[in-house]
């Protein structure tokens, strides 16, 4: 289990078929899981994330001679279990708030291994990673601008779109030159001037990332290229001396089964050789080589499981199965016309007879999961469990229509534990107030 690389896993590693034929995860009976905890319900597999953090950390002390830190990018799921769970196993934290920094602080992350991302971070965020001495990725001349005015000794990353397109939607593309994110190239060497004479910015180098859910490997050997070059024009002409090296994250994920996305060890290895060799075939020494995966490390860890409702065929037409969750707990089909697969926990291996489409309860008509998808014979009250769920889904969870966010819960040797609690509707509730005034009227109505 431990050769598998989990990104290419439509299940997570544990997954397998009990003597009920119902789905196990973790040695956990999803069916179980699901009557105990409610639905909807994230599973998530901590073999399966430990696995992740180990084939990247392992795969770097193998390909790359110089010393490496992977970072998990927490905007893919930020909770204090996933937190605490990827520092124990040696990674630092990518974060891109104030309420991602406070997240992985208060899980015992120590802020030395967080590099704080974002293309507007407020002053007040600024300040609160100043204050933790969290490593600042700085992304434009606003915020270079806050942090020189500062005077705050701070320890500082630049990032640069360094201007290469890769096959992914357009929204989750940030390494072409038309990006929100990072210097354009041009004003390089305006930034590095400015940094060799503001002493109290230590900038311990660069980063870029090219984008998210990408299955090429060429984009990341081509970039490797164009920050050599920068770091030797900072070195040459600046006496920059930069030791750290931020390539992103970005390998893709098997979310259905025609995906076919590079293994861990192909990108890391990819990343190392192509690092090694842009920065030796210009006599620079090796940096600290740093990346940032979140989606390859939690996607395929976790399964969302529903409990099937109404059920509606159209002559000639679909069939839709409507399930009790949907674009408030998985936005990503209706946000980036994404791509799932499901199954029944309750009968893993039934024929595949039908096609169906899985419809949310939300009232949109766009809030569809899958379309056409074969599944077998679906009954009211089945558990349906939507594979590889990991990743920006609770992240990008919404209560629209009202509806509180789903229950997760960890997994391992047969073990069960909330990692997050299900809202109720008193927490829907929370923020609200009623002005005085409004709540006189109403009682005097009745």
């Amino acid at each position: 289990m431990a050769d598998l690389s989990p990104n290419q896993q439509l299940l997570p590693l544990t997954a397998r078929t009990n003597a009920l034929q119902h789905l196990e995860i973790g040695g956990c009976d999803v069916v179980e899981l699901a009557r105990t905890y409610g639905t909807p319900l994230y599973i998530v597999d901590e073999e399966t994330i430990r696995c992740a953090c180990r084939q990247y950390k392992q795969n770097f002390q193998q390909y790359y001679a110089g010393a490496s830190l992977v970072l998990y990018a927490s905007k893919a799921w930020s909770c204090l279990a996933l937190c605490a769970l990827v520092y124990a196993e040696g990674l630092g934290i990518d974060v891109v708030s104030q309420g991602e920094i406070y997240t992985a602080v208060q899980a015992g992350v120590s802020p030395d291994r967080l590099y704080f991302h974002g293309n507007n971070k407020s002053p007040e965020e600024i300040a609160y990673a100043q204050s933790l001495n969290c490593t600042i990725v700085v992304d434009n001349w606003a915020e270079l601008k806050i942090l020189s005015q500062s005077q705050t000794s701070t320890r500082i990353m630049i990032r640069i779109t360094p201007g290469i397109e890769c096959h992914t939607h357009e929204y989750i593309r940030t390494g072409h030159l038309d990006s929100k994110f990072g210097f354009d190239p041009n004003d390089i060497e305006k930034v590095l001037a400015l940094l060799s004479n503001t002493p109290h910015l230590h900038c311990v180098g660069l980063h870029a990332h090219i984008g998210s859910q990408i299955f090429e490997l060429q984009p990341h050997r081509d970039m490797a290229g164009v920050m050599a070059e920068w770091y030797a024009l900072a070195q040459a002409k600046y006496n920059l001396q930069f030791s750290e090296l931020n390539v992103g994250g970005g390998l893709g994920i098997r979310y259905t089964e025609s995906d076919d996305p590079p293994s861990i060890a192909e990108w890391v290895q990819t990343v190392a050789e192509a690092v090694t060799s842009g920065f030796s075939s210009r006599n620079l020494s090796l940096p600290k080589l740093l990346c940032e995966p979140g989606r390859s490390i939690v996607a395929n860890s976790c399964v969302t499981a529903y409990r099937v409702g109404a059920k509606k065929t159209i002559p000639q037409g679909r069939t839709y199965v409507a399930v009790d969750g949907g674009m408030s707990d998985n936005p990503r089909p209706i946000t980036y016309q994404s791509a799932y697969t499901a199954l029944i926990a309750d009968r893993v291996h039934a024929p595949l007879d039908q096609k169906i489409t899985i419809a949310g309860k939300h009232c949109e008509s766009g809030d569809l999961l899958i379309k056409d998808i074969p599944m077998p014979q679906v009954e009211l009250g089945d558990t349906l469990v939507v594979l590889a769920t990991g990743a920006y889904n609770y992240s990008m969870a919404s209560n629209y229509n009202r509806i509180p966010r789903p229950c997760a819960v960890l997994v391992q040797g047969g073990t069960s534990t909330v990692i997050i609690e299900r809202e109720t509707c008193a927490d829907l509730l929370r923020q609200d107030r009623l002005p005085e005034k409004l709540a006189l009227k109403n009682q005097l109505k009745h």
